[in-house]
């Protein structure tokens, strides 16, 4: 009797299975590492630019309404911290960003490029709801490994720059007078909410702008794209994460704040700003943060698409 033999659509059916359970190896891929690097050098790059609103943001967020106003609004901000500081006011705590941002994007492209080379369809598409997954694996990597110790330096650093005795003296001094009081823990303040914020940020970017693409290219993935348009597409999703999760950006803020023991954790955080000082108060900054966002986006997705591209022509796989 001759053996049996599969059909023809469960041989490819158990093929292809077989092919995505060996694709899902822990090793990178040559993209993976050209997407790890392209993304650190952008992260760098695009920090240098965007730092100011940053800056603004994150002081804006931190002027509660429970005590008096410091500042009417953003351009009070900009102008009191100029008269203060002058403009390298503006860029008080660069030097934290700056070493923290290249590993921070270079952990999210990375991610993303590696999650998505598993989830793209045999045309190099990404489905809607893979879209939305890849960003948001990409933003949980870089809230663990890059963004939270970053964020909470930083905003430690403005902080202090606030007080009426400023503490810290250089970015190494403020490090390790934020360690020797609370310790590597002290780092990782509004971890939770970081998450929230970047996994969110992340999902909500990736999707719109993988949507974007895939619309401009009408599902194929070998149609180039004008980088003025990438830049477009980019700032259409940032503006998005904005008004998708500025309040969990207002929480984790001040839970990374030199004021973040009042707290015990991240749902009072969020309780305690409700009750006393209302619900707008989690919009507080936006502004800012929208135009930072938008314009962070945009040339991030620019300079990432750009170092790609050339890669690609001279980083042969």
């Amino acid at each position: 009797m001759a053996p049996s033999a599969e059909s023809p659509s469960k041989m490819s059916v158990y093929g292809d299975a077989q092919k995505a359970a060996a694709g899902w190896s822990l090793f990178p891929s040559q993209k993976t590492i050209k997407g790890v690097v392209a993304g650190g050098i952008t992260g760098g790059i695009e920090i240098c630019i965007t730092f100011p609103t940053e800056y603004v943001k994150t002081q804006m967020q931190l002027d509660q309404r429970a005590a008096e106003p410091k500042y009417k609004g953003p351009i009070d901000c900009v102008k009191q911290t100029t008269a203060s500081h002058g403009v390298r006011g503006l860029y008080r705590g660069l030097s934290v960003l700056v070493y923290g941002s290249i590993p921070k994007s270079a952990f999210r492209f990375g991610t993303f490029e590696w999650l998505k080379g598993h989830a793209v369809d045999e045309k190099g598409n990404l489905a809607p709801h893979m879209r939305l997954l890849c960003g948001l694996g990409a933003g949980l990597s870089e809230a663990i490994f890059a963004v939270t110790p970053m964020e909470t330096i930083k905003v430690k650093f403005i902080d202090d720059q606030t007080s009426k005795k400023p503490r810290f003296r250089g970015f190494f001094h403020g490090v390790s007078e934020i360690i020797k009081a609370e310790g590597i823990r002290g780092t990782y303040q509004g971890l939770t909410a970081t998450m929230a914020k970047q996994g969110s940020n992340q999902a909500i970017r990736f999707y719109v702008m993988e949507t974007l693409k895939d619309w401009y290219r009408g599902g194929d993935p070998n149609v180039k794209i004008n980088k003025l348009l990438v830049g477009a597409f980019g700032a259409v999703a940032g503006a998005a994460s904005v008004y998708g999760n500025t309040p969990i950006d207002v929480v984790k803020t001040r839970m990374q704040g030199l004021e973040a023991k009042k707290y015990k954790n991240t749902i009072d955080c969020a309780v305690q700003i409700w009750k006393h000082e209302g619900p707008m108060a989690f919009y507080k900054g936006t502004v800012p943060r929208l135009s930072r966002v938008c314009l962070d986006v945009a040339i991030t997705f620019m300079i990432y698409d750009s170092f790609m591209d050339f890669f690609n022509k001279v980083w042969k796989t």
